[in-house]
């Protein structure tokens, strides 16, 4: 199996220097995503001071520039630097530069990333207490989704609030609660005093980038052994030599992700060519050229035969034709109740 993804990225020679700034200075790449980001903020502000009549082509330009060029790698150094702080300590008010200042121009609203995918999802690893768990729906269908996604925009904020508070996580509950707050009586005096550019500047990303969310998590535990559904090597899944892990830093390692969280993007590919065979052992779900994106979507309109093209067959997992591995994939996204024991011990904590 050879693969492609990337174990680094280059950057300019006068953003090197920062690297001295950082925990780790593999990730001066951030610096370097973190100016560009914050320049299209600049070009999105100045969207409010343009005649309305520029604005739908300044703002199709600015949404190409967003979404063509910076959304989805952002949303990722977003979740990188979630689980390992990019600014050492004499610089460590540096780290609020990225989920504060940059983020509503990317559709996210202060704090509540961290707070939902590190309070929450990594705690409960989709299992029942996950307010993002898939387990309960078919996640072939689309009208399952549709509910998973109206769910999460409707009531998300709500649900994580209260899963916060009765977990007794006060610093994570302030600020979920000053970040909501901030953001939303903001965007309401922008929307009322110029809501065209408070539209395509904070309103569209948001939709947007939560939906995206919603999509790619979707992907990621849509193939759950019902039996062993705490196991990540049985509830999530490997997505290698993709575009979306070149741009994305290497994303695609769910199972990885899960199993060690705090591993360096760098590293995923090795760590996972290292631990192939436990991979095979455990019969883990690994494609090879399609990312979440396409997961979901061959999902969404019953595509097995592609799913089945992309399925990589490791050493140590049981032999399947072709049609058995798309009878194993189906079995794999049926709804799934979760064992008591887990139950219990949800309960117990």
């Amino acid at each position: 199996m050879n693969i492609l993804d990337p174990r680094g990225e280059p950057v300019p020679s006068f953003v090197s220097p920062a690297a001295r700034a950082l925990n780790d200075p593999r990730d001066v790449v951030f610096v370097w995503l973190m100016l560009r980001c914050a320049a299209l903020g600049v070009l999105g502000v100045s969207l409010f001071f343009l005649p309305v009549a520029l604005l739908p082509y300044a703002g199709s330009v600015y949404l190409v520039l967003l979404f063509g060029g910076l959304m989805d790698r952002y949303t990722l150094m977003l979740h990188c630097t979630s689980h390992r702080p990019l600014f050492k300590k004499p610089y460590r008010s540096c780290n609020n530069v990225i989920p504060w200042f940059i983020a509503p121009f990317f559709g996210q609203t202060p704090n509540s990333y961290f707070a939902h995918h590190m309070g929450m999802h990594h705690r409960e690893e989709n299992l029942a207490a996950d307010l993002s768990s898939t387990m309960r729906f078919k996640r072939d269908r689309f009208d399952h989704w549709l509910r998973y996604y109206l769910r999460f925009m409707v009531g998300g904020l709500f649900e994580l609030e209260v899963y916060l508070f009765r977990r007794k996580q006060w610093k994570l509950f302030r600020r979920v609660f000053v970040g909501e707050v901030s953001y939303f009586l903001a965007l309401a005096v922008l929307l009322f005093v110029a809501p065209l550019p408070t539209m395509l500047v904070f309103v569209v990303p948001f939709v947007a980038i939560r939906t995206a969310m919603m999509m790619g998590n979707w992907a990621q535990h849509s193939f759950i052994r019902a039996a062993t559904p705490e196991n990540p090597y049985h509830a999530s899944i490997t997505c290698i030599n993709t575009r979306y892990n070149r741009r994305c830093f290497n994303d695609g390692y769910h199972v990885l992700h899960h199993v060690k969280p705090a591993c360096h993007w760098t590293e995923h590919p090795a760590e996972f060519e290292r631990a192939l065979a436990e991979y095979g052992r455990q019969d883990s779900i690994v494609f090879d050229g399609i990312d979440f994106f396409g997961v979901w979507l061959c999902l969404m309109t019953r595509r097995w035969d592609r799913l089945a093209e992309h399925f990589v067959v490791l050493e140590g997992a049981p032999t399947r034709t072709r049609e058995e591995v798309v009878a194993f994939l189906k079995e794999r996204v049926l709804p799934s109740a979760q064992p008591l024991e887990v139950v219990a011990a949800v309960a117990a904590e």
